[in-house]
């Protein structure tokens, strides 16, 4: 199925949701790139713009040699 809007934005607003919702809690690690490439059958690159786009709107941390983080909520 085709849809409109990009599949890094999908991503995005997909882990958006869950990080607002409280699914993923503050603090809590997000997946790896590498297993959300698996899970979503998306490029690296891809799943890399929407860590991004997260990171951009405060959303998310990233550590290198780590992980990403759901970032503290204020």
């Amino acid at each position: 199925m085709y849809s409109a809007v990009p599949s890094y934005l999908q991503l995005a607003g997909h882990l958006r949701e869950a990080i607002t919702s409280g699914e993923i809690a503050p603090g809590e690690a997000l997946p790896s790139l590498a297993a959300m490439v698996t899970e979503t059958g998306l490029s690296m690159s891809t799943v890399q713009r929407a860590v991004r786009v997260l990171a951009g709107e405060g959303l998310v941390v990233t550590v290198p040699g780590r992980g990403i983080y759901a970032a503290p909520q204020e």
